[in-house]
């Protein structure tokens, strides 16, 4: 019984000391310069009809201020 009970814990904390480990593969990125997939919402934000949508979301949360 002991022996199990010691054994669930070196289990456990062998668990959650790699969880804590850093990982290696760190992305730098340089501010404002969008370097991922193609993004779809800049076709959609030249829309005007998505701008009329935006401007009136906007105009709806702004009123109280």
């Amino acid at each position: 019984m002991k022996s199990a009970i010691l054994s669930a814990a070196v289990i456990f904390l062998g668990f959650a000391l790699v969880g804590c480990s850093d990982s290696a593969d760190v992305t730098l990125h340089k501010p404002g310069v969008y370097k991922g997939a193609v993004d779809p919402l800049i076709d959609k934000q030249r829309s005007p009809q998505q701008q009329e949508r935006l401007v009136a979301r906007f105009n709806q949360i702004q009123t109280d201020r």
